[in-house]
């Protein structure tokens, strides 16, 4: 299974992770470390105090369980090691889906790297040193590039559609393109249930038996 996929995780009961510039960059190193050990094309990832995202690419030998793995439990070790705590500090697993490799792609990476703006945490996003902006040196080249130089093309205003979209992936897991695109990504990462209509299901009307003979 390979392709591109948006990942990410929470602090547990959405308690703030990072408190100060070392603990982000330590983070970051762990990353590093993590893509030298289980190689991926880093695309793009920005640290947030309280969550983060990472946009990867995959090919069919990759595991990107594994990375994760090894990139959580050495980040926890060592902020338990270091506080003397214990305890959870992430939700749980990584959530990850697919994204389809074309605009959809660009609109994820967008979303991705303006997420300090919408937090109102800065107006630029090369104001927010936690994120792939500031190390170049870890990023694999992305398979789609923007239109216009990226200083621009993240300076635009953002369409509050495709916002509204993404973070719909994100709530229910679902791979992130075109309709025919989805179901393909669904059935390849095992991700089916997550294109089903949400809600309750309709109850089905209890009929008293002397009426079921005129449905035979």
């Amino acid at each position: 299974m390979g392709g591109v996929a948006h990942v990410l995780n929470r602090g547990n009961a959405k308690q703030t992770v990072f408190h100060t510039a070392g603990e982000y960059e330590g983070f970051i190193e762990l990353l590093h470390r993590a893509k030298e050990r289980h190689p991926v094309d880093l695309l793009a990832f920005c640290i947030m105090p309280n969550h983060f995202h990472v946009v990867v690419r995959v090919d069919q030998t990759a595991d990107l369980s594994a990375l994760m793995q090894w990139w959580m439990t050495s980040h926890v070790r060592r902020l338990h090691k270091r506080n003397a705590t214990s305890g959870h500090i992430w939700q749980g697993r990584f959530k990850s889906f697919p994204i389809q490799e074309d605009e959809h792609l660009l609109t994820v990476l967008r979303y991705v790297l303006l997420n300090p703006c919408r937090a109102n945490l800065v107006q630029d996003p090369w104001a927010w040193r936690f994120s792939s902006l500031w190390y170049d040196h870890m990023l694999a080249s992305w398979p789609v590039k923007p239109p216009v130089d990226a200083r621009v093309w993240l300076s635009e205003s953002p369409d509050e559609d495709d916002a509204a979209d993404v973070r719909r992936s994100i709530r229910r897991g679902t791979p992130y393109g075109d309709e025919a695109w989805q179901q393909r990504a669904a059935s390849e990462w095992g991700l089916e249930p997550t294109l089903n209509p949400r809600g309750r299901p309709r109850q089905q009307l209890a009929l008293p038996p002397e009426h079921l003979n005129l449905f035979k």
